[in-house]
């Protein structure tokens, strides 16, 4: 799924640290949601819409292609 915390975190001049610790998830885990490999718990993706100020939906993208089979 497509996000854009990578760059609110480095508008917020976060370290991927500084953010893992503000929502309480590890670094690894940060690094593989920016990198795309690995989509966030429902809790998490609040928390961190929350801190961003922004909507769950602004945060992540999701690409709904329909298949019209």
């Amino acid at each position: 799924m497509k996000n854009k915390v990578k760059e609110l975190r480095k508008n917020q001049k976060l370290t991927q640290e500084d953010l893992a610790k503000l929502i309480g998830i590890s670094r690894q885990a940060i690094n593989a949601i920016e990198k795309e490999k690995f989509d966030p718990s429902l809790p998490t993706a609040f928390k961190m819409a929350k801190l961003f100020k922004t909507s769950i939906e602004k945060l992540f993208l999701h690409d709904e292609k329909l298949n019209n089979n």
